[in-house]
C-alpha cells in the first residue's frame, strides 16, 4: 500500500465523510466551512493513487493553540497507519507555524483514536458529560 499525503479541500471531507459510516454524513459543507470561516486551517488527505483514503482537519483557536476538530480513515484502509501518520503531519505543520499545544475531543465510541491520542502524547484535560458515557467527549492536549 503506497499512501501519500497532500493537503485538501473542504470538498474532499465530505467526498470521504460518505464512505465513514461512523459520521452518518452529519458534516456539511456549509457546516464545515462555517466553522473554519476566518481561522488559519489545515485539511490533510492521505491517498492510495487518486483514491482519498483519509483526512485530519484542524484550525487555530488562537495564536498560541490548534484545534484537531475532525478525521477519519475509510473502513478498507484502517490498521495500516494512516490515522497516526496524519496526526504526526498534522503536529509538525502546528509546530511549524508557532502554535503552542493541540487540542482535541474524542468520545468512548472511538477507541482506536482513544488509544492513538494516549500512545501519541496527548493528555486527557477535561471531558463533556453529555448525560451518558457514549454520548460525552474526552478533552485531550498536547503541548
Amino acid at each position: 500500500m503506497n499512501i501519500t499525503y497532500t493537503q485538501g479541500t473542504v470538498a474532499d471531507i465530505i467526498e470521504i465523510d460518505a464512505a465513514v459510516p461512523e459520521f452518518d454524513n452529519k458534516n456539511s459543507k456549509e457546516k464545515i466551512e462555517q466553522r473554519l470561516a476566518g481561522k488559519e486551517t489545515l485539511i490533510l488527505v492521505a491517498l492510495e493513487g487518486a483514491k482519498k483514503v483519509g483526512y485530519k482537519l484542524g484550525y487555530a483557536l488562537s495564536d498560541t493553540e490548534f484545534y484537531s476538530w475532525l478525521g477519519a480513515v475509510h473502513p478498507s484502509y484502517r490498521g495500516h497507519g494512516i490515522a497516526k501518520q496524519l496526526l504526526k503531519q498534522q503536529e509538525a505543520w502546528v509546530k511549524s507555524k508557532g502554535f503552542k499545544s493541540i487540542r482535541v475531543k474524542s468520545m468512548k465510541k472511538f477507541p482506536a483514536m482513544l488509544q492513538l491520542l494516549i500512545s501519541q502524547g496527548y493528555v486527557i484535560c477535561g471531558y463533556d458529560d453529555k448525560g451518558s458515557p457514549e454520548a460525552s467527549k474526552i478533552h485531550f492536549i498536547k503541548g
